[in-house]
């Protein structure tokens, strides 16, 4: 059954293009932001470049946002992910599931993108675990694919990991996966494993940097019931 999804700090990149992909498959999108009036200008952004039917995307501000639906997808910075989820957390529904993005990427305190910072919890979707409201299912999610190619009309070819503690949420995160063209979702395990995946993302940005292009990831050689696919 198909489930409103809201994205908290949705105006970025990696927000805007998840929206943009999500909208097309026909799902409804709320995007969030600091700025009510800025989600608002988003979600019509958006609106517009849906071909074909009427895009179920709107904006609200992030606490609206979150209080809206109990399917959360979390792209904001990671510097910038604690302040936020602490003012959010009386917003949070019961059982709400929260797919975190974010990865601790150096530059984000003025090192290079290419190398990840060190997260005492172990990773930056386990931090997300510790400050959300209890209850709420953490998932770590989306980290590899380009926010560049998501943004644009280009075919993705990469596959999702996902990693949770919870396994009806991370089910959830794999079915958001394929409803993405081309996208295939990957149970990668207990939460614990993000800090690998988030690891992956530096990985993948300094392949960028040095060859050019959008570099994504596939995980090949397993059984075909080891993929998710739409």
């Amino acid at each position: 059954m198909s489930r409103a999804i809201a994205i908290i700090g949705g105006t970025g990149p990696q927000g805007m293009g998840l929206a943009l992909r999500w909208a097309r498959a026909g799902e409804t999108v709320t995007i969030g932001s600091r700025d009510a009036a800025r989600a608002q200008l988003a979600a019509q952004k958006i609106r517009e470049r849906v071909v074909g039917a009427e895009a179920q995307v709107s904006g609200l501000q992030n606490s609206a946002a979150v209080a809206a639906t109990d399917l959360l997808v979390l792209t904001v910075p990671f510097e910038g992910a604690p302040v936020l989820l602490k003012q959010l957390k009386p917003a949070f529904r019961p059982r709400s599931v929260l797919l975190d993005t974010t990865v601790p990427l150096a530059a984000s305190v003025g090192g290079r993108a290419s190398r990840t910072l060190g997260v005492w919890q172990g990773s930056a979707a386990q931090q997300t675990a510790e400050l959300v409201s209890k209850g709420v299912s953490v998932v770590a999610a989306f980290h590899n694919v380009s926010a560049e190619v998501l943004n644009s009309d280009d075919d993705l070819d990469c596959d999702v990991i996902v990693c949770s503690d919870d396994p009806k949420a991370t089910q959830t995160a794999i079915e958001l996966a394929v409803k993405i063209p081309r996208l295939r979702g990957i149970d990668g395990g207990k939460l614990e494993n993000a800090r690998i995946v988030e690891q992956i993302t530096a990985l993948l940005i300094g392949l960028n940097i040095r060859y050019g292009g959008h570099a994504g990831l596939r995980i090949t050689g397993l059984s075909e019931s080891a993929y998710k696919s739409a």
